[in-house]
């Protein structure tokens, strides 16, 4: 018993012995095993925080479900007992001699690998959990298809003129404005898709308002883009915080397109919360633009010929080549006005139509029609909206009113002014204002009119800011209208070549009708036309006789133009007209007599009978005229000179008076002092338009007119001193309505009553002018109303302003400076630049200054903050366009505006900036031609980002240095070389 005791302990001891082996040497293995294990383990620790910190970045806490916080606060414990275990590891490390110590040890890395498993089980958990909640995110940019943009097309140099506003930090909102169809989504498209956009941004969410929205659908779909749960409030500030907790800390671009009403964007999403965010907006209206604070706005303005063939082209495909169809095609994208919607459509329909030339004429008709063209209904759909979305009947028959001009037909703003207010179209101001001026408060309603057409891009401003004028699909959309308006029916047949006129009954069931620019040679002999309301009969040059009894039956008439006619008189049937508002005979260089009947037109405001042998007595019995437009030589026709003094004066209802120079007999200047007082005592007066030889003449008017004691209620066009007939073409080349301008010529020194009118002046020309040597001789103090600024052929000029002993900023409102043909000039500003001078200047023009030596003087640059526009020409001591002596330190952000940069014929010209350290951020197109001294240009491979165009001669740009060959590549694809 004692043996099979003994042996059951031997065995036992046997049992317990080898357990304390294999745990001995596990326990070894596990000392082994330390440092390999704590390697690892923070190994994948430092992968869990990493994970942890990701989630939380991409994810918002307030979005985070239940069982994410739970793993969240799992990783929380686990970090620190991985600091605990990381503390007693480093304290092990600290102490060799307790490397003999195999069990604590064992235990230690024991516990430091069952860790590792745990951390590398949250690992896994977190990263299927990151996976299932990324998925849940808004993806940074939702791709959305696109037109292909043509690369030098004009809608993808808007779009990357938007991109590089978007990079500019100092903006944040840009309103994109033009009319139906231009292009506007096509633009937002492609900027939504733009690699650099998504690269600048962490979201950008794409917006289209529809006509019916609302704050709260506004919200909701930009809750949606966001993937925000959108159930739990429809309270519109608990959204918009929501929005902007979502937003907070990233990058984010709004797009909206087809804005029609002002948004707040501080309501519906708290944007100005969000430094970081920018907005893009488009819409048909110009003032939404501008109401929603942008801070660049772009016209999108129909597509030239070219681009819209080469659009044409590319979506109808290889059938244009066909032999016939490339000429019908140009007729058809010539009906599309430039339009790349209507484009679009069109050329789905007539890429149906293949190779076969009879179905692209029968198109072509249907197209002119707007019949059974697939797409024109839904375009004239859109169009017909501008209009009928117009807000009166008088802004509606004021845009119809434009289709009797032919498209795209530069018309005069204070002509078509007349016109509708000779019309009825513009409100009568008589009961609504205390003054007699009734005749401008009109033009300044209609005005108002024009500003919302051309917001609404249903006219358009023309390059002349003078005219305005009207897409062809918008005339085409108006002359449709007008045909089913019974009381409002064109005949509009202008530029036709038309050598006969048309039929009576045409006459007879118009009420408008423009036969303008046309080969009539006759009339009809009798007409009825008792409802006629406007006949243009202009620049029918081959019209010399008015038939007899012509005017018969329109007493109806309003509105007669025969200006550039060869009529040589007017019949006694003129008298018919006792409706007649405005005539128009300017240009009938063979007119010769008005009938003594024209006496019967009382309602007659506006004559215009400039450049005419008309002499001013054979109208002196219009005393009712509000508008009269003359020559000089309409003083000296019909016998002597002395016989129109006292007829000036009879005109008491005259509020605009223009008397164009045509002439330089030497009468003009014995009558004139006469003249002079007669017009000073017109009481009326609200514009005048005059020539006065000497400055005494001009002295006559200032202290006499009791309109000019009134202070700014005169619009003035002066021309002082010894003209010839290019005077008045001079200062018409200041291209500004409604300014006031003063052109001083062949005069000398500084008379106290120029200095008077120049502070009521808005655009000076100073030609051939004597007796100072800088512009600044005239009184700064005189200047602070100056935008406009020409001066040429003054040859003691030195420089334009010396800032020494001032004390404060000079032309401060200066837009445009115009220097030309001044021998003596050296600089344009001598001495201190004082803050706020020239910070308007947006042009700057310098053309055969021989001694100009430097053109940005120091400190000059710094305030040249709009500065778009400059052209040096035949300046030849000009060595550096920026002079690095003038401009040490340099900022990189000067000239920050500069578009276009114009250097020709500059012998000496070694550099434009000494080096590439601008950034040019808005310059567009630079022409260089007989330069050959510059063999650098000041671009490097990041700056200039919005350049589009290098003009040059191909010998100069051959000669070009460069520091890096990748910089001539970067700039080769933009060069047009001769």
């Amino acid at each position: 018993m004692a043996d099979v005791v003994a042996g059951a302990a031997a065995v036992e001891v046997y049992k317990d012995g080898k357990s304390l082996l294999t745990s001995g040497s596990s326990k070894i293995a596990y000392v082994k095993d330390l440092k390999k294990n704590y390697k690892k383990l923070i190994q994948e620790a430092r992968k869990l925080w990493e994970l942890r910190e990701a989630i939380e970045t991409e994810i918002s806490r307030h979005k985070i479900s239940p069982v994410t916080r739970e793993w969240i606060v799992k990783v929380e414990m686990i970090r620190s007992e991985v600091g605990e275990l990381e503390t007693k590891y480093n304290d092990e490390r600290k102490h060799p001699w307790r490397l003999v110590r195999i069990w604590p040890h064992s235990n230690l890395s024991k516990d430091i690998a069952e860790k590792c498993k745990q951390v590398q089980g949250l690992l896994e958990e977190g990263n299927l959990k990151r996976g299932i909640l990324v998925a849940e995110l808004p993806e940074p940019v939702r791709k959305i298809h696109a037109p292909k943009l043509e690369h030098n097309s004009f809608l993808h140099q808007v779009v990357e003129d938007v991109v590089s506003f978007l990079d500019d930090k100092q903006i944040r909102i840009i309103g994109i404005w033009g009319t139906v169809g231009t292009g506007k989504t096509t633009i937002m498209q492609n900027l939504n898709n733009h690699k650099d956009v998504a690269t600048m941004f962490d979201i950008v969410i794409w917006v289209t308002v529809s006509k019916e929205w609302s704050l709260k659908k506004l919200q909701g779909a930009i809750m949606q883009r966001l993937k925000l749960n959108m159930e739990s409030t429809v309270d519109i500030e608990e959204n918009a915080w929501r929005i902007s907790e979502e937003l907070k800390g990233k990058k984010c671009l709004i797009l909206m397109d087809e804005v029609c009403d002002f948004i707040d964007l501080q309501e519906v999403m708290g944007i100005q919360d969000h430094q970081e965010s920018k907005v893009v907006l488009a819409s048909r209206l110009r003032d939404i633009c501008k109401d929603m604070d942008a801070d660049e706005l772009i016209n999108v303005k129909p597509l030239s010929d070219h681009e819209a063939f080469n659009m044409f082209k590319e979506k109808v495909g290889r059938s244009i080549h066909f032999p016939g169809i490339k000429p019908v095609a140009e007729l058809v994208v010539r009906e599309c006005g430039g339009l790349p919607l209507l484009i679009d459509r069109v050329a789905r329909t007539f890429r149906k139509k293949e190779k076969n030339v009879s179905l692209w004429r029968d198109g072509l008709n249907n197209l002119r029609r707007w019949e059974n063209t697939q797409g024109m209904d839904e375009v004239l759909e859109f169009l017909r909206f501008c209009y009928d979305n117009l807000d009166s009947d008088a802004k509606k028959v004021c845009f119809l009113y434009g289709a009797l001009y032919p498209e795209e037909y530069e018309i005069y703003i204070d002509y078509l002014l007349e016109c509708w207010r000779a019309e009825g179209f513009i409100p009568d101001a008589d009961e609504f204002v205390h003054d007699e001026n009734v005749f401008r408060d009109a033009r300044d309603k209609g005005h108002a009119i024009l500003d919302d057409l051309i917001n609404v891009s249903l006219l358009e401003s023309s390059e002349k800011r003078k005219c305005v004028k009207m897409n062809k699909v918008l005339r085409d959309m108006a002359l449709k209208i007008s045909s089913q308006i019974g009381d409002s029916k064109f005949l509009a047949k202008p530029c036709e070549g038309l050598e006969e006129p048309p039929n009576h009954e045409e006459w007879k069931q118009a009420r408008r009708i423009s036969l303008m620019d046309n080969e009539l040679c006759s009339l009809p002999e009798t007409l009825d036309c008792c409802d006629l309301l406007t006949l243009l009969l202009q620049r029918n040059k081959n019209l010399s006789t008015i038939p007899k009894f012509f005017f018969k039956s329109m007493s109806s008439l309003r509105v007669l133009d025969l200006h550039g006619t060869s009529i040589e008189s007017l019949p006694s049937s003129l008298s018919s007209l006792i409706c007649l508002r405005g005539l128009y005979l300017n240009s009938c260089i063979h007119l010769v007599e008005l009938p003594t009947e024209i006496e019967a037109l009382v309602q007659l405001e506006v004559l215009d009978i400039r450049g005419t042998k008309i002499s001013l007595l054979q109208i002196r019995s219009l005393v009712w005229l509000k508008c009269l437009r003359i020559s000089l030589s309409n003083f000296g026709m019909g016998g002597h000179t002395q016989n129109q003094l006292g007829n000036v004066s009879r005109f008491v209802s005259l509020e605009e008076f223009s008397v164009v120079f045509d002439s330089s007999k030497q009468w003009w200047d014995k009558i004139v002092e006469a003249i002079s007082t007669e017009v000073a005592t017109l009481k009326r007066l609200t514009s005048l338009q005059f020539c006065f030889p000497k400055v005494d003449c001009l002295e006559v008017f200032v202290t006499t007119s009791p309109v000019w004691k009134k202070g700014s209620c005169l619009t003035f066009q002066f021309a002082v001193g010894d003209h010839d007939s290019t005077c008045f073409q001079i200062l018409e080349s200041f291209d500004y309505p409604s300014y006031n301008r003063l052109t001083l010529v062949n005069s000398e020194g500084v008379n106290p009553v120029i200095s008077k009118v120049l502070m009521e002046t808005h655009a000076f020309g100073l030609i051939n002018h004597k007796g100072v040597s800088r512009l600044s001789d005239f009184g700064i103090d005189n200047m602070d109303n100056m935008l406009v600024c020409l001066i040429e052929r003054c040859n003691e000029i030195e420089t334009i302003i010396n800032g020494n002993g001032i004390t404060k900023g000079v032309l401060e409102c200066l837009e445009d400076l115009r220097i030309n043909n001044v021998l003596k000039l050296e600089s344009i500003w001598q001495g201190p630049v004082h803050a706020g001078s020239l910070t308007q200047l947006t042009s700057l023009t310098l053309v055969k200054c021989p001694e100009l030596k430097k053109i940005f003087s120091n400190g000059m640059i710094q305030q040249l903050f709009e500065l778009q526009h400059l052209r040096v020409e035949e300046c030849d001591q000009i060595e550096e366009i920026i002079m690095e002596s003038e401009n040490i330190g340099l900022e990189s952000c000067s000239l920050p505006r500069l578009k276009t940069l114009v250097l020709l014929d500059l012998p000496k010209l070694k550099s434009i900036w000494v080096s590439d350290s601008l950034e040019w951020p808005s310059l567009q197109s630079i022409k260089i031609s007989m330069c050959d001294m510059l063999k650098r240009l000041p671009f490097n491979i990041a700056n200039a980002a919005k350049l589009r165009l290098i003009e040059g001669q191909q010998s100069w740009w051959g000669a070009l240095v460069w520091e890096d060959d990748a910089i001539k590549q970067r700039l080769q694809p933009l060069c047009i070389l001769n």
